[in-house]
């Protein structure tokens, strides 16, 4: 019955989207200035009901529908109800749907608060909107359904994967997808704007808050992504470069780029085309990721298909996409000819977005390159951290210094007054890296300098901060923002200049000692829970420095649905540092594999970045005011 109902639903979606379209071109060639109620109606009708299908197949899953393919691919009767429903999109075919929900309920939003705007312009934005509709309902319907049924009905399930049945993971999709599929209404508008011809700088309004929503949500889905990985795989790492994870940064780069091109654009009617190619890159990076992580060319523990007729599937539609991107590109394309005050905002502004492109083309070229290897070839390389690191960091140094100055450039035409008190902040930023190296720790030239340009930008937005204040002028948002940033880097960098990895084989009773540290497995115990089998070990982690002690108890799970095992790392947070601890059995001995690690500063990477996305969403309040 579910099945049914949800296939009914999916094919009435996709006649929704072609009564849209057929509409909105049929009022397109009408004369006034007003959208018909018809395709208000249709629109709310069809976000609706996709709602209702998603909840449809939420039920399927709570209740072990075992009828249907993807429920009994992905669930199991004995799972938590939590992760019962967050299996609904844990999967290749649920994740779909809600990709298909979100460009739904955005191309509603767009089409009901952007009235002030030409109604050619909101029409062909729908109209692009739900063509990428259809697209997406096509490939569920006759590739990737997640209501296709099984028979006869199995009696259990084979369960969801050990390490997605997590809340972190259970929240990280959807604040992805609101990320990767909300640019699509911008990518939408965009090409409607370039058909219509639509550049004037009110075209910037009726798209900012869109960008702002989705680069919200995407740099929250990449914290919890983060977050989920630092306790979950057991690296104790905050990023590893993975290509997955490489495939969420991509469009992020491009978001942010587009964010500051916009205030350009609204305040000086500048950079049309630039945002306009930005607008369509950031949609095309997300398809591209969708690619990269269903297509199975990929070997990642993020990936959620290897069907490669998925992968043909999205690559063809992502073909079509940038094809007919760069053709409506160049028809339309005007050379502008701008006259820039290399001391200006604008160009401050302009040079951000030329470091958001560095990062995007390495990012790239890392994530793909050993694709186009493999392929061509036959040989696998692995590109990783180093490569990454010894490109980027270096000039995330620059990066820094000209985010502390930018803001505070005029308009048009600047001229340096403060300079002085630019000398004097990085001054004190050395003065305090100094502090660092004589009374902790020596370290690295390049992490010298990325330390003294964290807080040359830290110092300057704090300085501007209170400057504002002083004049009632403060501009909150890009004050939190920006020091969050600089917090972020410095964060970083103390916490990798201030590690310590050790990783021993011990067995019960059995001590360690390094530095001013000492750790001892006193205990196991094997433990049963509703969904797993535990040993449990109890390991006492002393600082004798401090006469601090910690009692740490890392897992290895054992899973019957399906039949896995995991090593649960044990985590002990404070605001100066993690202890960070994972065991693992060697077979055929009584001793265990422990892996310790102390990670100063983790918490306040996660909440500067938290602090990152208040400022954005303070931005998105803030216009929404003033409109």
């Amino acid at each position: 019955m579910l099945s049914n109902l949800g296939n009914s639903i999916l094919f009435i979606s996709a006649f929704l989207s072609i009564s849209i379209i057929y509409l909105a071109n049929k009022n397109l060639k009408t004369s006034n200035n007003l959208i018909v109620k018809n395709i208000y109606q249709l629109s709310l009708i069809q976000s609706t009901l996709i709602i209702v299908c998603f909840f449809t197949l939420i039920a399927a899953f709570v209740v072990s529908d075992f009828s249907l393919v993807t429920v009994y691919q992905n669930s199991h009767s004995m799972k938590p109800v939590f992760y019962k429903i967050a299996g609904t999109w844990g999967n290749h075919e649920g994740s779909l749907l809600l990709w298909v929900i979100i460009l739904t309920i955005f191309s509603f939003l767009f089409l009901i608060y952007n009235k002030d705007h030409p109604k050619k312009f909101r029409l062909l934005t729908l109209i692009i909107q739900n063509i990428l509709i259809l697209g997406f309902l096509f490939f569920i319907l006759f590739n990737s359904n997640p209501f296709s049924s099984l028979s006869p009905t199995p009696s259990e399930g084979l369960g969801l994967n050990p390490i997605l049945q997590d809340p972190a993971l259970a929240i990280h999709p959807p604040l992805l997808y609101i990320g990767f599929v909300g640019s699509s209404i911008y990518f939408s508008a965009a090409m409607a704007s370039l058909i219509v011809n639509y550049s004037e700088k009110s075209f910037s309004s009726s798209i900012k808050n869109w960008v702002l929503i989705s680069w919200c949500f995407q740099t929250l889905g990449i914290l919890v992504g983060s977050v989920w990985a630092y306790y979950e795989l057991g690296w104790g790492g905050f990023w590893f470069w993975d290509p997955v994870e490489n495939a969420s940064l991509l469009p992020w780069f491009a978001m942010t780029a587009l964010l500051h091109s916009l205030i350009v654009f609204e305040k000086r009617n500048l950079f049309y085309f630039w945002v306009i190619i930005l607008c369509l890159i950031t949609f095309i990076l997300s398809v591209t990721g969708t690619f990269l992580v269903r297509s199975g060319i990929l070997n990642s523990v993020h990936t959620f298909a290897s069907d490669p007729t998925r992968g043909v599937y999205i690559l063809l539609f992502l073909s079509l996409m940038i094809f007919s991107s760069i053709y409506l590109l160049f028809k339309k394309y005007k050379k502008e000819n701008y006259n820039l005050n290399q001391n200006s905002k604008e160009t401050f502004i302009l040079i951000n977005n030329w470091f958001m492109m560095f990062y995007l083309i390495t990012v790239l070229l890392g994530t793909i390159y050993p694709i186009f290897t493999d392929a061509l070839t036959d040989n696998k390389i692995s590109v990783g951290p180093p490569f990454y690191n010894a490109i980027i960091f270096p000039i995330v140094v620059i990066f820094l210094l000209f985010m502390a100055v930018g803001p505070k450039v005029k308009w048009i035409k600047n001229r340096f007054e403060d300079i002085k008190v630019y000398f004097l902040i990085l001054a004190g930023s050395i003065i305090l890296n100094i502090l660092i190296l004589v009374f902790i720790k020596s370290y690295s030239i390049l992490s010298n300098f990325i330390i003294i340009s964290a807080l040359f930008l830290i110092i300057s937005s704090l300085k501007d901060g209170v400057s504002a204040i002083q004049k009632n002028r403060i501009d909150l948002a890009r004050i939190i923002s920006h020091a969050s940033f600089g917090f972020l880097v410095l964060f970083i960098g103390l916490n990798h200049i201030f590690s310590i990895e050790r990783d021993y084989n011990i067995k019960v009773g059995e001590t360690k000692n390094f530095e001013n540290y000492s750790i001892k497995l006193e205990k196991l115990d094997l433990k049963d829970f509703p969904n797993y089998k535990a040993v449990i070990g109890t390991l006492e982690i002393n600082n004798n420095f401090s006469s601090e002690k910690n009692i740490l108890k890392p897992e290895i799970r054992i899973y019957d649905n399906p039949k896995t095992l995991t090593y649960e790392a044990s985590i002990k947070t404070n605001l100066l540092k993690d202890y960070y601890l994972t065991m693992s059995n060697i077979d055929r001995s009584d001793y265990y594999n422990i892996k310790f690690q102390k990670k100063p500063l983790m918490i306040w990477i996660w909440i500067s970045v938290v602090m990152i996305v208040i400022g954005g969403f303070l931005r998105l309040f803030k216009n929404a005011k003033y409109s």
